[in-house]
C-alpha cells in the first residue's frame, strides 16, 4: 500500500524521461531528488509502505524481472524467461557477472533461497501472498531457475517484479533495517533519518554503469518547501509537485514541469465491519455526497475520476464513475431510510496529506447531514491504529501500487470488506491464462465492489515532476511507486 502524497497537476505524458540532454554527462555529479514520504526503516522484507519501493527497488534491489514506469514487465537478473503451455512452469535463465554490493557473485541458490524465504515467512514478509500459487523453486543448473505453480497465476510475473521477487544474498549478515546489499546500479551509502537517503554508483555493477556518481533523496512534507527547494536549486528534481502551487514555477528559467500517469488511487476507506458502515445505504449515501470533480478541481486539477477500485493503467479497468455518482439529494434519502440522520463520523489520516482534503470532505458531507470529525496523525500512529489495528471509521490513503485489486478480495485487509463472489472472480482472474479473460474477470469483480460501496475512490492522481534542464533520464510516470534511476544523468 502506498502512503505518498501526490496532489499534482493534471495531464499525461507517455514519455518516461526529461528533456533532451544538452551536454556531456558529468559522471562525477550527484543529483538531489526531492521526495515526500520517508521510510520508517529500510527492511524491504517486512516494512510496509511504498516509500521503500520508490527508493530501493530497481536502484539497489532487483529481481528476476522488473517493470517499467508504464507497467510493462522486463527481464532484469533473468536474461530471458519462458512459460510452459499449461502456464504452470516458468523457466528463467540468469545473466552472467552479477554481483552483490559486498562483492559476492550471484548464485542460482541465492535466487531459490530468496523466493523460498518469502514463502516461509508469509506472515511477516511484505507481499508474500503474491507467491501463494508457487509450489516449488529449483535451480537445475547454475544458470537456470525453475518456478513451478500448483495452479496458473496470471499475476506471477508482476509479483516477481515487486517485493516478493527481490533477490538477496543468502550468506549476507547485514541488518536490513539500516543497510542494504543488492545487485542494482547503486549501493546504499547512508541514511540520515529525518533528512536524506544517499545512493552511490556501484562500480562493480553487472549491467550498464550509472551515469552519476550519486543520488541524494531529500524529503519535503511541506508542498511549499518542495517548491522552494527546486527553485533555489537545493534539489535538481522534485516529485509530486502540488498542483495548486504550479504557478510559482511558471517562467522560472531552467526548470521544466513534466506530467505523468499513475495508479495512485486516493481512497476514502470505510471500516466495513463497523456500524454504521455495515449498512449499504450509509455507504452509498457517503459516496453520493462526495463531489469528486470538485475535489480534483480544488486540488489544482490533481487527477481524474475513477469510480471504482481499478485505475485506468491496470487490467480490469472500466469507467465506473456513474456508480453512486454525486447526488446529495438521494444521499439524504438513503440516510433517512437507514435512520442515520445527523450522523457523526471520524476521519483519520496521516499528516503528510494536506488538511484541505479533510476540509473539502467535511463541507461536502455536512450538506447531507453528516458531521465529520477530522484527525490527522503521524504516519507510524496511522499504521498502528488504522492499517494494523483497524480502529477507525474513515481514512484517506493513496493506494499507489498497480495490480493491487487483491486487497478487495482479502477480508483480513484493513477495509474489512468481505464479498465471496468478488473473491471467487479474483481467484478466477489469477487462474486464467488468457489476458482477455483476466481483464474480464477483474472488471466483473471491480463492478461488484463499486456497487457494494465499501469506499469512495476520490480520484486517480496524475503526477507532476519539476526537473532542472540539465537532468535527463528521470521517470515521470508512476513516480510514487517506483523510481528506476539507472539512466539518470546530469550534464
Amino acid at each position: 500500500m502506498a502512503l505518498v502524497t501526490a496532489l499534482v497537476a493534471a495531464g499525461c505524458s507517455s514519455s518516461g524521461t526529461t528533456t533532451t540532454q544538452t551536454g556531456k554527462p558529468d559522471t562525477s555529479a550527484t543529483v538531489n531528488v526531492g521526495l515526500v514520504l520517508e521510510p520508517t526503516d529500510l527492511d524491504i522484507r517486512t516494512t510496509a509502505g511504498i516509500a521503500l519501493d520508490q527508493v530501493l527497488i530497481d536502484n539497489v534491489y532487483q529481481g528476476l524481472v522488473g517493470r517499467t514506469s508504464t507497467n510493462k514487465i522486463v527481464d532484469v537478473l533473468a536474461k530471458s524467461h519462458t512459460i510452459s503451455s499449461d502456464a504452470l512452469t516458468y523457466t528463467f535463465t540468469l545473466n552472467s557477472g552479477v554481483r552483490f554490493d559486498d562483492g559476492a557473485a550471484l548464485k542460482a541458490s541465492d535466487v531459490v533461497w530468496s523466493l523460498e524465504q518469502v514463502k516461509k515467512n508469509a506472515s511477516t514478509y511484505q507481499n508474500a501472498a503474491d507467491l501463494a500459487s508457487v509450489s516449488s523453486i529449483t535451480a537445475p543448473d547454475a544458470k537456470t531457475i525453475t518456478i513451478t505453480l500448483s495452479k496458473p497465476d496470471s499475476n506471477l510475473l508482476w509479483a516477481l517484479s515487486g517485493r516478493a521477487g527481490l533477490v538477496l544474498e543468502q550468506a549476507a549478515t547485514n541488518d536490513l533495517k539500516t543497510t542494504a546489499n543488492g545487485t542494482g546500479p547503486y549501493t546504499l551509502a547512508s541514511w540520515k533519518q529525518g533528512d536524506n537517503i544517499r545512493l552511490s554508483r556501484f562500480s562493480d555493477y553487472w549491467g550498464v554503469k550509472a551515469k552519476v556518481k550519486g543520488i541524494v533523496f531529500k524529503y519535503y512534507t511541506s508542498p511549499s518547501a518542495a517548491i522552494n527547494a527546486v527553485i533555489s536549486g537545493d534539489v535538481d528534481v522534485q516529485t509530486a509537485v502540488d498542483g495548486t502551487l504550479t504557478s510559482q514555477l511558471t517562467g522560472v528559467s531552467g526548470i521544466s514541469l513534466k506530467s505523468g500517469k499513475t495508479t495512485d488511487k486516493y481512497t476514502l476507506a470505510f471500516n466495513n465491519a463497523k456500524a454504521p458502515f455495515t449498512d449499504i445505504r450509509v455507504r452509498k449515501a457517503i459516496r453520493e455526497a462526495i463531489d469528486n470533480k470538485a475535489i480534483i478541481k480544488a486540488l489544482g486539477g490533481a487527477g481524474v475520476t475513477q469510480g471504482g477500485p481499478i485505475p485506468a493503467l491496470d487490467p480490469g479497468y472500466r469507467d465506473l464513475s456513474s456508480v453512486d455518482s454525486y447526488d446529495p439529494t438521494d444521499a439524504k434519502k438513503l440516510l433517512k431510510a437507514a435512520g442515520k440522520t445527523n450522523l457523526t463520523l471520524h476521519l483519520t489520516y496521516a499528516n503528510f496529506y494536506p488538511a484541505s482534503i479533510g476540509d473539502l470532505l467535511t463541507s461536502q458531507l455536512k450538506k447531507v447531514g453528516i458531521t465529520l470529525v477530522v484527525k490527522q496523525t503521524d504516519f507510524t500512529t496511522w499504521i498502528n491504529n488504522v492499517l494494523v489495528g483497524k480502529n477507525y471509521d474513515l481514512s484517506i490513503v493513496d493506494h499507489a501500487e498497480s495490480h493491487d485489486f487483491g486487497n478487495w478480495a482479502n477480508p483480513a485487509y484493513y477495509f474489512n470488506y468481505d464479498n465471496k463472489k468478488v473473491q471467487t472472480l479474483y481467484a478466477e482472474s489469477l487462474a486464467a491464462t488468457d489476458p482477455k479473460v483476466v481483464d474480464q474477470k477483474l472488471a466483473e469483480a471491480a463492478k461488484l465492489v463499486a456497487e457494494d460501496a465499501p469506499a469512495d475512490w476520490l480520484y486517480t492522481a496524475t503526477t507532476l515532476t519539476a526537473v532542472h534542464d540539465d537532468i535527463t533520464g528521470f521517470p515521470t510516470s508512476s513516480t510514487s511507486a517506483r523510481l528506476d534511476l539507472a539512466k539518470l544523468a546530469k550534464s
